[in-house]
């Protein structure tokens, strides 16, 4: 084996103003390693584009970090197979053969900035504020769910997206009884409020525990999603027919390989800059994934808005692709003349880029050094969102104040999330946040929290309507604030059994006393909600007893309000209750008799009691 060749490429022993020109020395067999360099780089770069999924649009981001990679890919495997590693003497070949990618990447880097510059605020100011364009208008009436003597509470969401999913995780349970339990868990990130069969609804969406659950698992798919009527509470699992021609959902965002929704809808669509992915259900209840394809209307690269939306039916992985124009009009014509009704999509729109168009709108519209030094007219939407059924769709809520985010608000914006129709209206009040701080206020003693506002139209009244719930997300009252005068707080009795008609009772009675507003509200056809109770559970729910000596008694601070710990001789484990619910329990001792009522086990380490009562009670109450 001959010695490795020696080149000084020093400038040593020259004068200054001599030069130093490359030598460039290939390694053997060059032509065949460019030729494999450029194999493993196809290779490379299919694997890339598979997990990646770019779209070969100039408008996305991830267009010119996927060619970086490729290169990369490329100039890494010339260097490797010719080993310039060892070979000091080849690293000046090597970066001759890297300037053509090197090239390519420079040139999509400058595409890259002047696309930024073309869509950099500070010259298309307006252009933003221009995304998003309103009807303006001054009449409650017209866009706020009204309640008075003729209209009920029935399309009201009466819980918000948290406690839904608390009552969502509970009926997965149901997979017990086809041999599915622990395998799957909510894929919350996905799951959409609805209009479904004119009532106001959160679907679920599955994913599977874990990846070894995946390998069980994804032959069949998912056996079904989960519906939570956000009105009445009422929680099913939708378990979809396993012997039937299509069987089982089987796409899914997160699914791993071929079935990965994103996947399907790329290779199909390789240049569509793929959006929000939302899941929904027609009024047949067949289960769709609704994906934004996002156009960008600002310069090369900024302004997102929707252009079209891909669906794709969720069990037979169909894709269907609808125009923005189609999904308006609601309904489009098929290849064979066929209508297609599309009016039962609700969410085209996903709520963070409505507020995200809003607030351009509000803070660019008098322009970009407005924004920044007078201000004038400048204004945001307030933190936090929900949602209002109207008409067969669905629309975004919330707040507008001033840029220096104090506790009151200009107006309020309802926004379409099918066709982006927009409505602004004036008024002036508490922000939703400090209405909460009120509902809060008012029950301080119980430490529970208060749901994002609903705004309501309370027979003319603009009125805050919430949920208040404990630590677990379980909804244990309502509240209700006056917009105008976020003192004017109303709740129902705080016992923890949520009474819609008792809160509208109290809060008529306090506009009354307060600011002699007289309100007619028929609360005969207010819905009934479930009576909650320490094992969020409905009083339905079967109830055992246990009578026994206490064992054991521990107590701890919780949520503001001390809780006991209690064994009792014969039972498995501790029993749990609260001293607000049971106040006779801070006497309580061991040695003590007692009778305890309880629902069924849960998993937890302890029981939670309904109550906990003495013979000695039960016999005076006698």
């Amino acid at each position: 084996m001959s010695d490795p060749i020696k080149v000084d490429f020093s400038d040593k022993g020259k004068g200054r103003g001599s030069s130093t020109k490359e030598v460039y020395i290939p390694p053997e067999k060059a032509g065949l390693k460019i030729f494999i360099s450029i194999i493993i780089t196809i290779i490379g770069g299919a694997v890339a584009y598979y997990f990646m999924l770019p779209a070969m649009n100039f408008g996305s981001l991830d267009f010119y970090i996927f060619w970086a990679v490729v290169a990369a890919i490329f100039i890494g495997a010339n260097f490797l197979l010719s080993k310039a590693f060892m070979r000091p003497e080849y690293i000046p070949y090597v970066k001759k053969v890297a300037i053509a990618p090197i090239i390519i990447v420079v040139i999509l880097a400058l595409v890259l900035g002047v696309g930024y510059l073309t869509s950099c605020v500070l010259f298309r100011a307006a252009s933003y504020s221009e995304l998003l364009s309103f009807n303006e208008s001054t009449d409650l009436d017209s866009g706020v769910t009204k309640i008075d003597s003729t209209v009920d509470f029935r399309n009201v969401a009466m819980i918000d997206a948290a406690a839904a999913e608390k009552l969502a995780d509970k009926v997965l349970g149901d997979l017990a009884t086809i041999g599915l339990e622990s395998q799957f868990e909510l894929a919350s990130e996905y799951s959409t409020q609805i209009n479904y069969n004119g009532d106001p609804c959160r679907v679920y969406p599955l994913r599977y525990g874990n990846f070894f659950k995946w390998l069980n698992n994804t032959k069949d798919g998912f056996p079904g999603y989960v519906i939570v009527n956000m009105n009445n509470q009422e929680t099913e699992f939708v378990l979809l027919d396993k012997e039937s021609t299509a069987g089982y959902m089987k796409y899914s965002p997160t699914e791993f390989l071929q079935k990965n929704l994103r996947r399907i809808v790329r290779f199909e669509y390789p240049t569509a800059i793929i959006g929000n992915i939302s899941f929904e259900a027609d009024d047949n209840g067949t289960p769709y994934w609704i994906c934004e394809i996002i156009e960008k209307k600002v310069g090369l690269i900024g302004g997102d808005d929707v252009k079209a939306i891909v669906m794709v039916d969720a069990v037979s992985g169909e894709s269907q692709y609808f125009t923005i124009d189609e999904v308006k009009a609601g309904e489009t014509t098929d290849s064979e003349g066929n209508k297609v009704s599309l009016s039962w999509i609700d969410q085209v729109y996903n709520a963070d880029l409505l507020v995200q168009q809003y607030n351009y709108y509000g803070t660019y519209l008098n322009g970009f050094w407005n924004s920044v030094f007078g201000q004038s007219g400048v204004k945001k939407a307030t933190v936090g969102s929900s949602y209002i059924a109207m008409d067969d769709d669905v629309y975004i809520y919330t707040g507008v104040t001033s840029v220096t985010a104090d506790e009151s608000i200009l107006g309020f914006i309802l926004i379409n999330q099918r066709t982006k129709d927009a409505m602004f209206y004036t008024t002036t009040g508490a922000t939703e946040s400090a209405a909460q701080n009120s509902a809060q206020g008012a029950l301080s003693d119980k430490g529970w929290s208060a749901t994002f506002p609903l705004l309501i139209n309370l027979d003319g009244e603009a009125t805050y309507f919430m949920s208040m719930k404990d630590a677990s997300n379980v909804v244990k009252g309502y509240a209700m604030v006056n917009v105008s005068n976020y003192n004017i707080v109303a709740t129902d009795a705080a016992d923890g059994n949520p009474d819609l008609v008792k809160c509208i009772n109290n809060y008529s009675k306090v506009l009354k006393d307060t600011k002699n507003v007289s309100i007619n509200v028929d609360t005969s056809v207010a819905p009934e909600t479930p009576v909650v109770d320490n094992n969020e559970q409905t009083n339905n729910a079967q109830s055992n007893t246990v009578t026994g000596v206490i064992t054991d008694i521990r107590s701890q601070i919780e949520n503001g309000s001390t809780c006991y710990y209690i064994m009792v001789a014969g039972a498995d484990s501790y029993f749990r209750v609260s001293a607000d619910d049971v106040p006779e329990a801070i006497f309580f001792e061991k040695g003590d008799l007692v009778t305890v009522t309880f629902a069924d086990a849960s998993d937890e380490a302890w029981v939670d009691a309904k109550d906990i009562t003495t013979p000695e009670a039960e016999s005076t109450a006698a």
